[in-house]
Formats: C-alpha cells, structure tokens, sequence
C-alpha cells in the first residue's frame, strides 16, 4: 500500500471539497480549484471531513496514480487555505523589477527590458526592485511561474549575477588566473 496514498486529507474549515464523477473542485477563502482524475484507477470519497484516495486495482499505473491524486488533492486543499509563494532575487549591476499591471518588466541586462505577462490566478509583488514574491493557490502554476521567470537570466557562476530563488546557493568558481 502506498504510504502517501492511504493517508486521508483532512479538510480545515472555510473549506468545501467536492467530487463529481470524474472532477474534484476545492474551494476556499484564497480560491477555487479543479482536478480531474482518472476514475478507472482511483475512486475519491469524502468521509468524516477527511478526504480519501482509494486505489480500485493493483496495477502499476494505479499505485502510480494512488499517491499522485493524493499528493494532488492535499496541495489544492493547502493552495485555497493559505497561497503558495516563490521568492526570487535579483542580483546584478542595474537589475530591476517593476510590475505593469498583469505584467511583470525585467530590466536584466539585456538592450530591452523583458515582458513577462502573469496567468490568471497567479500574482508578484515587488520589493525595492529587486525581491519577487510569486504567490497564488495552484502549486504547480506558481512553480512554473517562478522557473520560467528564472529562465530568462538563469544564476552566473563567476560573477553570480542573474536570477535566483531567494535560498538558493550558488557555487562560485574562481575563473581564468593570470599566467
């Protein structure tokens, strides 16, 4: 049996969890979210405010399966009680943030500045230009978000310039000596 997968979820209060054949929606005070599952492996059940993941065979893709919707359904229940964040940093010579709207301007040491437009449910806050908070409820799209954003200006080993997570650690290397 799976050890994540046969753990039950339970539901804090302010939040409704309900399963329509094959779509499980949670709602919250931070939010709403959807999952859609697949029923021919797993069936979903609530009982006693306690959500619970049952595997309905023991194949291999439905132990995949077990503790993936678990895993799943207990980020959902956590993103629409309290947002994810991301925290990101700045580091460089004239490196900047603003934000436009819906759409976030990098000033990373490129000719122009770098437009990168927030998706729905997802938003960032600015700090003295340089700190980032990605926050919403949906775990993977704050993630995503976070990466892609880090992908412009990916961390430089010699000088450590670029973008990276606030915890992250960067190995310095030493570079070309003089002969």
């Amino acid at each position: 049996m799976s050890r994540i997968g046969k753990l039950p979820i339970p539901i804090p209060g302010g939040v409704t969890v309900n399963v329509n054949n094959d779509l499980i929606t949670v709602q919250g005070p931070q939010g709403n979210l959807e999952q859609r599952f697949e029923t021919r492996f797993v069936s979903i059940e609530q009982e006693d405010g306690k959500v619970v993941v049952k595997r309905l065979r023991e194949t291999k893709n439905a132990r995949a399966r077990h503790g993936l919707y678990r895993a799943l359904i207990a980020n959902m229940v956590q993103g629409v009680q309290e947002h994810y964040r991301k925290n990101l940093q700045l580091r460089g010579l004239g490196y900047k943030a603003n934000l436009e709207g819906q759409k976030l301007v990098l000033d990373i040491g490129f000719a122009e500045a770098k437009h990168y437009p927030l998706p729905e449910g997802v938003s960032a806050e600015i700090s003295n230009q340089i700190d980032i908070v990605i926050s919403g409820a949906d775990k993977q799209k704050v993630g995503l978000v976070a990466a892609e954003i880090r992908s412009m200006r990916k961390p430089e080993p010699y000088n450590g310039t670029g973008i990276r997570y606030r915890d992250e650690h960067v190995r310095h290397k030493a570079g070309k000596l003089a002969a």
